[in-house]
């Protein structure tokens, strides 16, 4: 079998068709893009269907019509993603399915591109649904490939839990495109489907019961593994998903690899009792190693104390593995230490010496739109008493110095809904919401049509870059693309805003700034709601050309430095004798719009 060397998220992506997916959908979210972007030419290659949704409900609604009708289909996300995606979750618990669904929901323990560090196993033990939690990429593609016959076995949705490092990590694995698809049983009319009161009193008891045969299930499984060194062993680790990794080093490097066993659990929720236990009833002690939330650690507490057992189960509980932040060798290096009663003065002598990593904030590219749009909004909003609510995207960045055009973000799609409640708190000031072209289509809708409907004076700017940015450059209804890159209906920003009832829409192009300052002004003039669609493509996909700018007349510069401290482009910088333009600029020209003494000027060629 030949060997490839993927990365955690193509091989989950692999695991799907392995496992003979037929319906594929998601949303983009880091550290999970990367899933679609494997599958989208897979899709074309071997006919299923996959698709970029425009938010994560409508792709598990998506995939859970197709697994009514018999089909294996399979959903994809990133943690905070799943919150959208709650309402349709709790009640397919319920129902169940009649064919095979798959979630996959990676986790971002840290966090490095999330608003939150949210632990997905425990939204599997508040639905009631088995998750796995594989701890590298190989094993991600096959508890994907797994989960689709452990889901049908089921008759539940099972969800894949990866986390960052693995869905980032890259790993050679043996796999072979293969592609086996089920017939589709078809769609069978049976009120069990409808999501009434008398089916939710009827089904809570069967899915209480489907707990015990998923944990049969997961207590074969071999995502769960014990490595044993010696018979006479009394302390033991139980690692999770990732963990493993960093514990088998961490015992490595401190000299217990010979004198500590492992047990590592993949299916942590229901906790396989059988296995767990025969570790348990031979060790004094154990450690727990997880990242965030204690949800195996709470489960061999309840099940030591229901086994009458003595062992001293040791982990985030008692402080000795951290319960936020992502985990590595030297976190969990430290936690074995402690746990083992082993010192290491030279060691951390050595690292408290050891140089800090300079600071890097991330910023927003040369030649960004969004930059313009900001400077525009800041500039038209002079003299004016405005809060601006943000959203989630590149965009959010502008919150940071010099442009702080950021006031709030809470979630996607909520800088439209927190800009009404801050007119219904303080109606004598105005509010503008900043959101992308994707979140606009994500969850922004709702919020415009509310706005519309109970009359709230505020103003919507529809950041328009003509594709999902943050996550990859994956399409969305307004690009004229599906995920499969072929042509489709580009749904109109700036059309859809009218049609909900918005009298004053504007479209402006943020990188001529005199006149969207004065479209941006009378938007904010507007007695009602009121949207402003900035629409200018990613710099990161615009063909820029050759035309880049400098301080041509640096006698005429006025060293106001207005340049620098307004923008904040990492492309003009400051020098010895006055502001620079470095060879990162783009030539997108707003530095020359903003200059006031006409110092900056196209470079000549050379």
């Amino acid at each position: 079998m030949p060997k490839k060397l993927l990365m955690g998220n193509q091989a989950i992506a692999y695991g799907a068709l392995l496992g003979g997916v037929q319906v594929v959908a998601g949303y983009p979210g880091t550290p999970s893009s990367e899933i679609m972007a494997t599958l989208a030419p897979l899709a074309k290659e071997y006919g299923f269907h996959a698709e970029w949704s425009v938010n994560e409900k409508v792709a598990l609604e998506v995939t859970a019509g197709a697994a009514f009708a018999g089909a294996r289909a399979f959903c994809t996300m990133k943690q905070v993603g799943l919150n959208v995606a709650a309402d349709p979750l709790m009640a397919l618990a319920y129902l169940g399915i009649k064919g095979a669904l798959v979630l996959l929901v990676a986790d971002d323990p840290g966090p490095h591109s999330s608003q939150n560090e949210q632990d997905t196993r425990l939204f599997a033990r508040f639905a009631k649904l088995p998750v796995l939690d594989p701890s590298c990429p190989r094993e991600a593609l096959e508890m994907t490939r797994y989960a689709f016959d452990l889901s049908a076995e089921l008759q539940l949705p099972v969800i894949v839990r990866p986390t960052t490092r693995v869905s980032h990590a890259y790993q050679d694995i043996e796999v072979e495109a293969a592609y086996h698809p089920l017939p589709v049983s078809g769609f069978k009319r049976d009120r069990a489907w409808v999501a009434l009161p008398t089916t939710a009193r009827q089904r809570h008891p069967v899915l209480n019961r489907q707990q015990e045969q998923a944990r049969a299930a997961l207590t074969s499984s071999p995502f769960n593994e014990e490595f044993r060194n010696r018979a006479e062993n009394r302390t033991g680790v139980i690692a999770c998903g990732v963990a493993l990794g960093y514990v088998r080093e961490a015992l490595a490097l401190a000299g217990l690899d010979q004198t500590v066993d492992v047990l590592k659990i993949g299916t942590p929720y229901p906790l396989p009792q059988e296995p767990v236990y025969a570790f348990l009833k031979r060790l004094d002690r154990v450690l727990i190693v997880e990242e965030l939330e204690p949800v195996v650690e709470d489960q061999v507490i309840s099940l030591a104390w229901k086994k009458g057992l003595t062992v001293t189960v040791c982990g985030k509980h008692d402080g000795l593995v951290p319960r936020e932040g992502e985990l590595d060798v030297d976190r969990v290096l430290m936690a074995v230490r402690t746990f083992a009663g082993v010192k290491a003065e030279a060691e951390a002598a050595a690292a408290a010496t050891a140089p800090a990593l300079p600071f890097r904030p991330p910023v927003m590219c040369a030649g960004c739109p969004h930059r313009a749009s900001y400077y525009v909004f800041k500039k038209a909003a002079e003299g004016l008493d405005v809060v601006f609510p943000g959203d989630i995207g590149c965009y959010t960045l502008g919150a940071a110095p010099p442009l702080k055009m950021v006031d709030t973000c809470l979630c996607m799609g909520a800088s439209i809904t927190v800009a009404q409640g801050l007119y219904w708190a303080e109606p004598h000031r105005k509010h503008v919401a900043f959101l992308g072209d994707s979140t606009f289509f994500h969850t922004g809708l709702p919020g415009l049509v509310n706005a519309v409907y109970n009359k709230a004076n505020i103003t919507v700017v529809v950041l328009d870059n003509h594709t999902t940015a943050m996550t990859g450059h994956q399409p969305h209804p307004g690009t004229g693309q599906t995920a499969l890159g072929e042509p489709a209906a580009a749904i109109d920003i700036a059309g859809l805003a009218r049609a909900c009832g918005v009298e004053d829409v504007r479209v402006v192009n943020p990188l001529v700034p005199g006149k969207a300052i004065r479209e941006a002004r009378a938007a904010l003039e507007f007695p009602g709601p009121s949207v402003v669609v900035m629409n200018q493509p990613c710099i990161a996909r615009a063909k820029t050309g050759n035309t880049r700018f400098e301080v041509g007349r640096p006698d005429l510069c006025a060293g106001c430095w207005v340049c620098v401290d307004e923008l904040g482009c990492p492309a003009i910088m400051p020098g010895d004798n006055g502001p620079t333009v470095t060879d990162k600029c783009v030539g997108c020209a707003l530095c020359v719009h903003v200059c006031p003494s006409g110092a900056i000027r196209r470079m000549r060629p050379q």
